[in-house]
């Protein structure tokens, strides 16, 4: 009471008071109508103008009271000590608190041999990874509660005269908490990077030590500094300060707040883990730390003023997106693969759950917090069905089935992505598991097309449902417009339907060469509506389905290959049957081509009889495809046969008789033989 009356004697009091009680004067009625709508805009920007100086007029005038406060605070302190000086507070803390810590080195001492074996645990595979990872986490989040049982379980288990017993609790409180903070900062970060328990690789966010020292001191100072502030803010409250004192010494506290975070942006380690700098050379860089700095200080100003929804609102912007970065690179980091494994393109289960489990929890709950600043009943909105409510549980369902269709589609992609990035291993051509393979990679990515296609249809149509929308008659615009579009586009259908007939069919598969009509080339990948074909002289061909007709696969079972050989009239035959029947013996035998032959190289006969020698054929069966690097070494082979045993190539010969100047006529004939006369 006696606080009361000293605050009505205050002159700026009084004046507020004398300056409430005059009738608002009435404003003229000169001037053009104003809608309803422009007057409840204009009284509440009045009201909230002159809230907002209210606010500030408190504070200016608790700020020369702020010293009187203090005293009394001091005061009253003293008596609830019986005399003895306030320090006696810190010392009693200070004191519970290294009970509490003892306790916890007791703890620590007697577990020493478990924790040391979770040091020594493999870590190799991911299952591994992730117990090691938490065990380590159960260890120190015991430590924490031993630490908590030590110091506010031992405090609490004597009697303490009120006041005192509130005061030293808040801080042993205090105290819990930034134990808390710091075992979670060094789950998190390890910025011990030499020590026996916090080495590199129980690290689950990937940064170098000295940005995971810089992160782990930056971020136990500010979680120290708040939860000590706010300790003294229920302690000033608890002595009796005014609110509008423990206001102004909250704003005091929250510059402390905004200097350790402006000290952070400017100071951080940038990417790369580079040593932190002041100024960047780049723009970018030079730009961002005063954008940040400009958005500090305006939350820190907004929350001065009073304005916490624009607080919260640029809180979340500011904090979710890094948030989810931080939580994106601490799931692929603690799912990747074993340290002498190679990394796989695609992220598997584990790091699709971990990442897209973390972002929907931080999504979720910034959108909570954002509903609870805004002063949004989430229960009494789902029994309401005026407008508002009917668009907030509408965007809220769309989110949600958002969220979902983009988990179900992380891990439908990565499970796909997994199974092509292993039927990309080579196997053996022409075995069961090359082709299937074969018919994976042709199947899979179309098959991955198609389910993402219809995820999305179904989200946004299950979204624009919880807003409200009739998808109804969407849907049969949609099928009227199909059907509209089918009759115009017949050449667009046609390639669609050709080639799911051409799959199913398995008609051609990624990988092989094909030839249809002008068209030939190996099957790069597949389309909708058309094909590309890469042409072995490096032309890429992309020919829609409907064009193809045809086809002549060159690439399924095997082939056979047919050679001609050109001998002279008086070559021993059965000798070059021999001598050809001994290379194709020696190619099956061969370890290079042994695995690509299925019939070896064998003469068939005389195929005709021509001008200069006789023709004969040669045939063997291969592998598609492996057919010309055989064909190679057989000709080669076979010239040197021939030429050892005596066996000679025809050639174009001419023979002339009964002439005088005969070689002179043997040479021109020859000649127009070899190099024909050019056209006149």
């Amino acid at each position: 009471m006696q606080q009361l009356l000293n605050l009505l004697q205050d002159p700026a009091v009084r004046g507020w008071i004398d300056q409430q009680q005059q009738p608002a004067p009435t404003p003229p009625l000169t001037g053009p109508p104003t809608t309803s709508s422009e007057m409840t805009a204009s009284r509440m920007m009045a009201a909230r103008t002159a809230s907002l100086r209210e606010h500030l007029a408190s504070l200016a005038a608790a700020a020369p009271r702020l010293p009187g406060e203090f005293r009394s605070a001091a005061d009253r302190l003293i008596a609830e000590l019986r005399g003895r000086r306030p320090v006696a507070v810190l010392i009693l803390v200070l004191g519970f608190v290294a009970l509490g810590a003892g306790t916890e080195w007791l703890f620590r001492r007697a577990t020493a041999r478990p924790q040391q074996r979770v040091v020594d645990l493999p870590m190799e595979t991911v299952p591994e990874r992730v117990r090691t990872i938490g065990l380590r986490l159960a260890f120190g989040l015991s430590e924490v509660a031993i630490f908590g049982l030590g110091s506010i379980g031992a405090f609490l288990a004597f009697d303490w005269p009120p006041l005192l017993h509130q005061v030293v609790l808040v801080y042993l409180i205090a105290a819990v908490v930034l134990r808390l903070a710091l075992v979670l900062g060094r789950f998190l970060l390890a910025p011990d990077g030499g020590g026996a328990q916090d080495t590199e690789r129980f690290r689950v966010v990937p940064l170098s030590t000295d940005a995971a020292r810089f992160w782990y001191r930056r971020l136990a100072l500010f979680v120290g500094w708040f939860a000590f502030g706010r300790a003294t803010l229920d302690v000033l409250s608890a002595l009796g300060f005014s609110p509008e004192a423990r206001e102004l010494v909250a704003y005091t506290l929250g510059l402390g707040l905004l200097a350790i975070a402006l000290n952070v942006v400017w100071t951080r380690p940038r990417a790369g883990d580079a040593p932190p700098i002041a100024i960047e050379h780049s723009a970018g860089h030079r730009v961002t730390p005063w954008l940040l700095s400009l958005c500090l200080v305006l939350l820190w100003g907004f929350w001065v003023v009073g304005f916490m929804r624009l607080f919260w609102l640029l809180a979340v912007a500011l904090l979710l997106p890094p948030a989810i970065k931080v939580a994106r690179m601490a799931s692929h980091h603690v799912s990747r693969p074993a340290s002498g494994s190679e990394a796989p393109s695609t992220p598997g289960l584990m790091a699709v759950f971990l990442d897209r489990g973390l972002r929907a929890l931080l999504i979720a709950g910034a959108a909570l917090l954002l509903a609870h600043t805004l002063q949004i009943d989430l229960v009494e909105m789902t029994g309401s069905d005026t407008l508002l409510t009917r668009l907030l549980r509408g965007a809220l369902s769309s989110v949600v089935i958002l969220l979902v269709a983009d988990l179900i589609w992380q891990v439908v992609k990565s499970l796909i992505d997994r199974r092509l990035s292993r039927a990309e291993a080579l196997s053996p051509p022409g075995t069961e598991a090359a082709v299937r393979q074969a018919r994976l990679r042709t199947l899979l990515p179309i098959f991955r097309n198609v389910i993402f296609v219809v995820l999305a249809v179904v989200a946004v149509m299950m979204a624009l449902s919880a807003l409200g929308v009739e998808i109804g008659p969407l849907i049969a615009g949609a099928g009227i417009v199909g059907v509209a579009v089918g009759f115009g586009s017949q050449t667009l259908v046609k390639d669609v339907f050709s080639g799911v007939f051409y799959l199913l069919d398995d008609a051609f598969r990624v990988g092989e060469y094909i030839t249809s009509g002008s068209y030939k080339g190996t099957v790069e990948s597949f389309g909708l509506r058309s094909v590309k074909l890469r042409h072995h002289r490096g032309p890429l061909f992309t020919v829609p389905y409907g064009v193809l007709g045809a086809v002549q696969n060159m690439s399924r079972d095997w082939v056979i290959d047919k050679l001609t050989v050109g001998v002279s009239y008086d070559s021993d035959f059965d000798k070059a049957k021999k001598i050809i029947k001994q290379i194709g013996k020696d190619l099956a035998e061969d370890p290079e081509f042994a695995p690509h032959i299925i019939e070896p190289l064998k003469m068939q006969g005389v195929e005709q009889f021509g001008d200069y020698g006789i023709q004969i054929r040669l045939k063997m069966m291969t592998k598609p495809g492996e057919q010309f690097v055989i064909r190679r070494r057989a000709l080669g082979m076979i010239k040197k046969a021939f030429d050892e045993n005596g066996i000679r190539f025809a050639i174009p010969t001419v023979q002339v008789a009964g002439h005088e100047d005969a070689g002179p006529v043997a040479a021109h004939q020859a000649l127009k033989l070899v190099k024909p006369p050019l056209p006149e």
